[in-house]
């Protein structure tokens, strides 16, 4: 168990020697999530830092998301002064471009070879990802962390059904459709009652992900990249024949019927002793939906269009703007390479998980086990000693971090995941849009999204039939709202 008095005497030595030090201080400002617990003023990755950098800081922290918007806004206006750095900053593309056109934020390229040597070499190996951070006029803002293998929303299939329907895993849509009707019709889950649910979704949100059978594979704005141009598959061919499959499984009751007007939350089996009820179903975990008693009986399910099979990246690599520096800073080199250590295997261990020996034990097969129970883990190590949890930091996650947690279950999902990674591709680029163009499509995008949404609804629902007359007056809305202006927005940044 952790000694606190043992952390106490710690952090008393760690002051005394930054003090002897004559240790550098920088203000830090930024945001982490209140669930995350931590304190960064007594966060012992902080102390921990500090003796071996010799950097301290004093701190601005936000735990509200309002309020941190507040607050960037106020130093966009000259209401609060700069601190030399933004941690866990959160920054949108929005906000980076705005906060750098404002002078507030350095250019950090002209930095990167001699202060930061571990994301220099990862940019150079991934030039993609160095594009990604790169503003249009070619100055790099804020800092991303780089996860390869990031949440994504994923199809869950139950391979217990599948072995009782005596089926093998499904291939396309079709093969999925008669999977579903076997699930329906041949009580998998042998209680005796016609209980089954064959496929239950939040939304078209959820159903967007199976769009991956017909070829369909876009961003959140209906956007995806062919032969380098930008393109909505909104109003596409193939998205109308995926949307009429739906209609299909609909109205044979092999889609929950309460998938358009019930959370998650209101449908999730959490009684371990009760009977499962669901043959697919989608979540970054099977534990969205199921207990942990049945999540491995959940496998991640990929179908093939064409012969070909393509899912959908939903964050890609990257997540932008975790770390800037202001144009406060008077050493600006000095806290690049503070961030720097955290895209090395050392640096991420000690962010995320300790310290070998004190946090967590390094195991003869390159596995590694924490020291303490769960309970002190998630009440003490995760909020206490390391920072990793909460809003995201700069920080590389390479896919062999996350296969080397000694835990058999959490071992196996991520397998799951990183099989799925190997045919999931970003549908468009990360990129960074004019203020202009942000501006107008937060005009156009609630109505159109909102008119998509529910006419798609409507379709697979039945609530209004999918015919060439209908499926001509959805495109001839969804352009009357904006879609060929959003569409060209995002032609514009690919250049």
């Amino acid at each position: 168990m952790k000694k606190s008095a043992a952390a106490m005497i710690l952090a008393l030595c760690l002051l005394l020697t930054s003090a002897l030090a004559g240790a550098e201080s920088y203000v830090l400002g930024g945001f982490d999530t209140a669930s995350s617990g931590h304190d960064w003023d007594n966060n012992l990755f902080f102390r921990r830092m500090e003796e071996r950098t010799g950097i301290s800081f004093s701190f601005r922290q936000y735990t509200d998301a309002e309020e941190y918007g507040v607050y960037l806004r106020q130093l966009l206006n000259g209401e609060e002064t700069l601190p030399d750095a933004l941690f866990k900053a959160s920054l949108s593309p929005a906000e980076t471009l705005r906060l750098y056109e404002a002078g507030l934020l350095i250019d950090l390229a002209p930095y990167l070879s001699e202060a930061m040597p571990n994301l220099s070499a990862l940019l150079d190996e991934h030039p993609e990802w160095k594009k990604a951070i790169t503003l249009p006029d070619g100055a790099i803002a804020a800092l991303p962390q780089i996860n390869e293998l990031q949440t994504n929303n994923v199809v869950w299939i139950n391979t217990r059904w599948l072995s009782a329907v005596r089926l093998e895993m499904p291939k396309t849509a079709e093969e999925l459709t008669e999977t579903l009707r076997a699930f329906k019709a041949e009580d998998p889950n042998r209680n005796g009652r016609a209980d089954e649910i064959p496929l239950t979704f939040t939304g078209l949100w959820d159903l967007r992900f199976l769009a991956h059978a017909f070829g369909i594979i876009s961003n959140d704005y209906y956007i995806t990249v062919k032969d380098g141009a930008a393109v909505s598959t909104l109003t596409s061919p193939e998205n109308r024949a995926f949307l009429s499959w739906l209609r299909e499984m609909y109205a044979e009751g092999l889609m929950d019927s309460r998938g358009f007007s019930s959370s998650d939350t209101l449908r999730q089996i959490t009684d371990s002793n009760a009977a499962i009820t669901y043959g697919v179903i989608f979540g970054p975990t099977p534990l969205a939906m199921v207990p942990a008693s049945a999540a491995a009986d959940y496998e991640a399910l990929l179908l093939e269009y064409n012969g070909e099979t393509v899912y959908r990246s939903l964050l890609g690599d990257l997540s932008r703007g975790t770390f800037a520096v202001t144009s406060a800073c008077k050493n600006p080199a000095e806290l690049l390479s503070w961030a720097d250590y955290f895209y090395t295997e050392e640096g991420l261990y000690l962010a995320f998980v300790g310290v070998e020996g004190e946090e967590y034990t390094r195991l003869s097969d390159g596995t590694w086990s924490w020291n303490d129970d769960s309970t002190t883990v998630a009440e003490v190590v995760l909020k206490e000693d390391n920072i990793g949890e909460g809003a995201m930091m700069p920080a590389y996650l390479p896919m062999e971090y996350q296969l080397s947690y000694d835990d058999a279950s959490t071992h196996q999902l991520v397998l799951q995941l990183a099989r799925l990674k190997e045919s999931s591709v970003e549908p468009c680029p990360q990129v960074y849009l004019t203020e202009e163009q942000t501006a107008r499509l937060n005009e156009i995008w609630p109505a159109l999204n909102a008119y998509a949404e529910t006419q798609m609804a409507w379709f697979v629902a039945g609530d209004v039939p999918l015919n060439d007359e209908t499926w001509a007056e959805f495109t001839a809305e969804a352009e009357r709202l904006g879609l060929n202006e959003l569409t060209a927005f995002f032609q514009e940044a690919l250049k």
